[in-house]
């Protein structure tokens, strides 16, 4: 018997939305500040997946220059309904204190690689809004409704309207169907119909350790709903340290043979509660009760391994590790920070066999970083590259970057010194806080490329340079474990990312060229 090893989509890969269109399976994850938006993965025996493709790839279709620390596209309900793909999304822009600015969006396909159409504004009422597609063809927006007055329930219920294809907007009366139930910090709504009944699957708990997954039930669309008495569904125990934590926000899907799953957001942490690799995907299978309950095998907590659908085997050949710039576009799994890949910051034709990076804008910036990276999605990676660059002054720097976000990364990085000339070191941010952490730069010798690489081993990590072809290890083990959203004294969401950088903080845009890059899990 095939199994499913869970998370499927290890690495930050959180609030999975599941969809079965014929026979393939494809999940959309939220994507948060990075860039394109939502990440579309494929399979056909829901073991097997590959990364498949982004929907939002234009400015037009997400602008998030300015957007806050994990803002932008949270949430995504991918959809699919007489012909067509629908994905609903939030693009948030303020999301800390009392208030948040959480704009809604529709984009459709007829093919799921699209093209994707332009936007069509819904509402900004709540975040985690999904799209439930009735037997008699009308259309219904649910999402969670945030109250940000004082002494109420942030909280505040789950919002249906309808949305109208031929006016292309919503329309009618919007109802609150559902307060949530007595575990609270309900969010994350898709409605299913089986069996005459309407089901109401919520996340609750909060997207921390004390996550969850719950349902309830109603003869009418409207309802009321009655709330399952075993709630919750899905959840992890905190105690059990083997355990996939944070289970929550689930997405459910039946298979061609009748089979039904469930997948959702997990944690896996590596010291102290702290998950560095973010919140990742994994999938549940689930079954009926005779009075039409639904219900997690071996649950309410989640399995790493999962008893798999009975469906053939279908592995993919996966997008290479190492990237030599060679090519005309950009690897898939590459993400940049709120900004398009325009020519302007970043190219792989300026200078044939070599990725140009002009200088951005530091790494506390919102708006105009040059940074391209990727998720790391295993606890013990390896990964390399080689940057020429000649610096002209101490605001100009590139190298390899490990980030989570402005607050926290750390950065191995080439720059100049007034007396040692071209140099390396080390920059940390953690929470915010700014430190070197050599007592002095290493002065290089070579003006031409130098190779950089990194160790990671569970939470720390080991840099290491080389001039021509004998590697020195540079400063001491970091601990990485702030690079986490459980760190933080605020809430956050999104996970650890390795990648290639450069500021020129002058203005001047002075580039820096990457002749590869290369990521081994080891």
């Amino acid at each position: 018997m095939s199994k499913i090893i869970n998370p499927v989509l290890p690495g930050y890969h959180p609030d999975p939305s599941i969809l079965r269109v014929g026979n393939d399976y494809y999940i959309a994850v939220s994507t948060f500040e990075w860039f394109p938006g939502i990440q579309i993965y494929h399979s056909k025996d829901m073991i097997n997946w590959r990364l498949l493709t982004y929907p939002l790839t234009r400015e037009s279709q997400l602008n998030m220059i300015g957007n806050v620390n994990s803002g932008g596209v949270w949430a995504p309900c991918l959809s699919y309904s007489e012909g067509m793909f629908f994905l609903i999304y939030t693009d948030v822009k303020s999301r800390m204190g009392a208030f948040k600015d959480t704009h809604n969006y529709l984009v459709t396909a007829e093919n799921i690689e699209g093209p994707w159409s332009e936007p069509i504004y819904l509402n900004s009422s709540g975040f985690d809004p999904s799209l439930f597609h009735d037997e008699d063809g009308r259309k219904w927006l649910v999402n969670m409704i945030w109250d940000f007055r004082k002494g109420t329930n942030s909280f505040a219920g789950i919002a249906l309207q309808e949305y109208s294809v031929e006016e292309i907007r919503l329309v009618g009366p919007v109802q609150n169907i559902f307060k949530g139930s007595e575990i609270g910090l309900t969010e994350a709504p898709h409605i299913y119909k089986r069996n005459g009944y309407y089901y109401l699957v919520t996340a609750e708990g909060g997207t921390w350790y004390t996550h969850a997954v719950t349902i309830a039930r109603s003869t009418s669309l409207f309802g009321p709903y009655e709330i399952d008495p075993t709630n919750p569904i899905l959840t992890s125990d905190e105690n059990k340290k083997d355990q996939l934590q944070k289970a929550g926000h689930g997405s459910l899907v039946e298979t061609q043979n009748g089979e039904w799953y469930m997948a959702h957001l997990c944690g896996r942490p590596v010291v102290d509660k702290k998950c560095i690799l973010g919140r990742e995907t994994a999938i549940q299978k689930c079954y009926w009760t005779e009075d039409d309950w639904l219900r997690v095998e071996g649950g309410p907590n989640p399995s790493t391994i999962v008893e798999a659908p009975d469906l053939q085997l279908h592995p993919f050949e996966q997008e290479s590790n190492l990237d030599d710039f060679q090519g005309h576009s950009l690897k898939k799994y590459w993400n940049s920070l709120r900004r398009t890949f325009t020519e302007d910051w970043i190219s792989l034709t300026e200078r044939p066999g070599y990725l140009t990076l002009k200088g951005g804008e530091s790494m506390s910036s919102l708006h105009h970083q040059s940074l391209l990276a990727r998720r790391l999605e295993s606890f013990t990676v390896e990964v390399e590259t080689a940057v020429e660059y000649t610096p002209e002054n101490f605001q100009q720097m590139a190298g390899l970057i490990f980030y989570y976000d402005t607050d926290d990364y750390v950065y191995l990085r080439i720059t100049t010194h007034e007396t040692l000339g071209k140099c390396i070191g080390i920059i940390e941010s953690k929470h915010g806080v700014y430190d070197e952490l050599l007592d002095q730069d290493i002065p290089l010798k070579s003006t031409g490329e130098v190779k950089i690489k990194a160790k990671v081993d569970q939470q720390w990590l080991q840099f290491a340079y080389a001039e021509e072809d004998e590697w020195k290890n540079i400063g001491s083990k970091i601990d990485i474990s702030h690079l986490s959203d459980d760190d933080a004294d605020y809430i956050r969401f999104t996970g650890t990312f390795v990648g290639i950088c450069t500021q020129d903080l002058s203005g001047q845009k002075k580039p820096s060229y990457f002749s590869y890059f290369k990521y081994d899990e080891l």
